[in-house]
């Protein structure tokens, strides 16, 4: 893992912000109820090798989920790459934000070279048969989900941009709203009830709003108990000034 690293000179950087802000939400929202954070591995932007014969070839997934594997613990620990062979697992998932010079290794259009490495979609469908493979097009609000079914990826026909993954009791779905600060369309994942998991300044902002309606609630109790206290107050003086001592009654 540290000697195969995940810097390549021939992908500098990432493509543009939509590229470093998408994964975050990705990884803030998915948290399926079946497993722990102790028991995924979460990575943006990681190479992963996958061929322990080729140990150079490499692919570098937008994002992608490991199940059964445990994120590092200490600083030190972080992973440099993702090693298939080391880690034995591959990913469960792998998430591909579709660019204009991506698009067709993306989905498959592009063949083999001689004596070059295998495409992204065989490395994912042949190499690490990976069970779910998906592709979002921000620009045509497009949700493409292919699956290994058994050998071969199949694509999903989907009737709305969502898709349930029975596996991790979660679904992946397009949300029009807005994430660090920018109003657009997103890829997050939603619970079983259809809906958006929220991220933790979501969670927050939830919390602060019931914290705040609580108070309201208390306040105008406090005040209905006053203005209670204040008529019985009222209605006493009235009686006595009649001679009617109200204790009596």
């Amino acid at each position: 893992m540290y000697d195969l690293p995940s810097e390549d000179p021939e992908e500098p950087g990432l493509p543009d912000e939509f590229h470093d802000f998408q994964p975050q939400l990705l990884r803030e929202t998915c948290q399926p109820p079946n497993y722990s954070r102790q028991e995924m591995f979460i990575a943006t932007n990681l190479n992963v090798y996958y061929d322990s014969r080729h140990y150079l070839w490499h692919k570098r997934p937008d994002w992608f989920l490991v199940l059964g594997v445990t994120p590092a613990q200490q600083q030190q620990d972080l992973r440099w790459s993702y090693v298939v062979w080391q880690e034995s697992r591959a990913p469960f998932l792998v998430v591909e934000l579709l660019s204009p010079g991506t698009e067709a290794e993306d989905l498959g259009q592009t063949l083999r070279s001689a004596n070059k490495p295998p495409t992204k979609w065989q490395a994912y469908e042949q190499y690490m048969r990976i069970p779910y493979y998906v592709v979002f097009d921000r620009y045509e609000n497009q949700l493409r989900v292919f699956q290994l079914m058994p050998t071969q990826y199949q694509e999903a026909e989907l009737s709305e941009p969502k898709f349930w993954i029975p596996e991790l009791e979660l679904g992946l779905g397009v949300w029009l709203g807005k994430y660090q600060e920018t109003e657009g369309l997103w890829l997050r994942w939603y619970d079983g009830a259809g809906n958006w998991i929220e991220t933790s300044k979501e969670h927050a902002q939830q919390e602060h709003q019931r914290a705040e309606q609580e108070r309201q609630r208390a306040e105008q109790e406090r005040q209905r108990a006053e203005q209670e206290s204040q008529r019985a107050e009222r209605l006493a003086e009235k009686l006595r000034t009649l001679g009617i001592n109200p204790d009596d009654l």
